[in-house]
């Protein structure tokens, strides 16, 4: 990085916009009053290697593995004027004793040296001392791959220890939760984790006991660490202390594929990471949006992807004949679905669709009611107790985007007088898409069977399949893109990590086929970009929207009035400075 990188302000008018010049490594740079070191040194490209100082947490200073050397012009004498170099700055005298990072906060004409002999002998001290009670079980560890501890030691430490004494024996695999196991003997006491659950997930359940090279991480007297936000701790820890136990020893992070992707199971639709190899998926973890989930997400949410991978998958399209659901062909099933409904009056027939469908599928589903002219068209709205920090009292992931393709403040409105209709006899068809009528909203199987005709599709054989006339098998949210907006009217991206199962098929490609096959007409949509074309240009909201304008953070569509209580809370925290954020 050169002078000529950034440029900068005249110092007066740096100084009424609340900015700094500060000298990192030979170079100066301008940045706002009150910025840690550390971050100073991250805008400057310059590498500070720490472990107990993450920006969503407040900075103990506790692993000092991020010292640093600092300078600062020298005291003047009485009388004396400052000197200024040709630059316009006062030589920096440097102190002959590094200083920590993360806890100390840049001034006017700061020198900072992230590199040299006393910085890279005071990191190599503090890397000896880290390691000196530390088990050699990297090749075992699920840490390894991702572990800065081996990174930092490969670029600071020693290269081979001076330790003869016997290491400090602490507990190994010890269960702290129903979903973490800790190896004490791993851990750096960089206090990550305590100061999540105190500050972030407001459940002070872990602690440090005994003191020096003792020291012991532990739960509360007659605690577990059993919060629904427990596991972000894993995604914390630099080293290989706290493990999931949904995926310990399950796969080597480098033989994994990441996808970016969002959460499904409520409106909030925390960013998230889809690991997988081959066709599987290992784990789902939390992935950095501050207009979104900040850092974290819900354990229950990054669980959820078992649901997708069980053995009551429908894997082919299926017709009931004699009471019995044989296999059959994709174009054997679409005909056979068009054929029946034909059957029927347009005001006989209604269609239930959902709010966990993306924008896409929400609008082909809107186009094949308005084709057939159906006499309802609604969604299952499914609803819950907010928690006060990421979920949403909305467990539907897209009722906004249903609000906006409908053109109805209440999508889910019309479900009680489809039911009704299906006791009066006045509807005799059903359409039901990706939802369990019986298990989401509340049918019985009494009222289904009122119903002449039932086409589902879904990713599992329940109840609604297996009262279905037609079962067409679909993908989960893993198996297919598209677009959801979330409870604050942000437009984000869903991605495929994962292909679907045997003959499954993609939603808007079924709901595609339906239309065409109903109406005759020639296939004009064959990517899903098509879809969003034209979708861009029938509602109003969406124009001019692409799956790249979308991106990977998304981007703000519709203004709901709501906000996401962690979000408020953690932008607070950075107002009183108690965090970068």
């Amino acid at each position: 990085m050169s002078d000529s990188d950034t440029k900068q302000l005249p110092k007066d008018l740096a100084a009424e916009k609340g900015m700094v010049n500060v000298q990192i490594d030979g170079h100066w740079i301008q940045v706002p009053r009150g910025t840690r070191m550390i971050e100073a040194c991250k805008m400057a490209e310059a590498q500070v290697p720490h472990y107990c100082y993450h920006p969503k947490l407040s900075s103990p200073g506790n692993c000092r593995m991020c010292l640093v050397q600092m300078g600062m012009p020298p005291r003047l004498a009485p009388g004396q004027d400052p000197e200024y170099n040709d630059q316009g700055f006062q030589e920096i005298g440097w102190m002959p004793r590094p200083v920590i990072a993360c806890a100390n906060t840049v001034a006017e004409n700061m020198g900072i040296r992230t590199q040299g002999e006393l910085v890279e002998k005071t990191r190599e001290g503090v890397m000896e001392f880290l390691l000196i009670n530390h088990p050699l079980d990297c090749p075992i560890c699920d840490q390894a791959g991702e572990c800065t501890l081996q990174e930092f030691s490969v670029e600071h430490g020693r290269g081979q220890s001076r330790f003869l004494e016997d290491k400090i024996k602490k507990p190994k695999n010890v269960d702290i939760g129903p979903r973490i196991n800790l190896d004490d003997e791993r851990c750096i006491m960089c206090s990550r984790c305590i100061r999540f659950m105190d500050e972030v997930a407001d459940d002070a359940v872990l602690g440090f006991t005994e003191r020096g090279t003792h020291t012991t991480l532990t739960c509360h007297p007659d605690r577990k660490l059993d919060s629904n936000y427990g596991m972000n701790t894993i995604d914390l820890c630099p080293v290989g202390a706290l493990t999931s136990k949904d995926f310990r020893f399950q796969m080597r992070v480098w033989f994994l594929k990441e996808t970016k992707s969002i959460d499904v199971n409520c409106a909030t639709g925390c960013n998230t990471t889809i690991w997988t190899r081959g066709n599987e998926i290992y784990r789902v973890t939390p992935r950095l949006n501050n207009d979104v989930n900040s850092e974290w997400m819900p354990d229950s949410h990054r669980l959820s992807f078992h649901e997708v991978q069980g053995d009551d998958r429908l894997t082919d399209p299926m017709i009931k004949a004699d009471g019995t659901h044989e296999v059959t062909t994709w174009p054997t099933a679409i005909s056979a679905a068009t054929e029946a409904l034909k059957e029927f009056e347009p005001n006989e027939i209604a269609i239930i669709g959902s709010a966990r469908m993306t924008n896409e599928e929400l609008f082909l589903t809107k186009t094949l009611s308005d084709v057939i002219g159906a006499a309802h068209l609604s969604v299952v709205s499914r609803d819950g107790q907010a928690d006060g920090k990421l979920i949403a009292a909305d467990r539907n992931p897209n009722t906004n985007g249903a609000k906006l393709i409908f053109a109805s403040e209440s999508p889910a409105a019309s479900l009680a007088t489809i039911k009704d209709g299906l006791k009066a006899g006045s509807i005799k068809a059903l359409i039901v898409l990706q939802e369990d009528l019986l298990e989401a909203a509340g049918f019985s199987h009494d009222e289904l069977a009122h119903a002449e005709l039932i086409i589902s599709s879904h990713i599992k054989a329940n109840p609604t399949a297996q009262a279905s006339d037609i079962v067409l098998p679909s993908a989960s949210f893993a198996e297919k893109r598209g677009t959801m907006i979330n409870v604050t009217g942000r437009l984000q991206r869903l991605n495929q990590a994962v292909q679907t199962p045997g003959n499954a098929m993609d939603d808007w490609e079924i709901i595609r086929d339906l239309i065409l096959s109903y109406t005759g007409e020639k296939n004009d949509m064959f990517v899903l970009e098509d879809i969003l074309k034209v979708l861009s240009q029938a509602v109003p909201a969406f124009e001019g929207i692409t799956l790249s304008k979308v991106g990977e953070l998304g981007l703000p569509l519709i203004e709901t009035g709501e906000t996401i209580p962690l979000l408020v809370k953690e932008r607070q925290r950075v107002e009183n400075r108690e965090i970068v954020g």
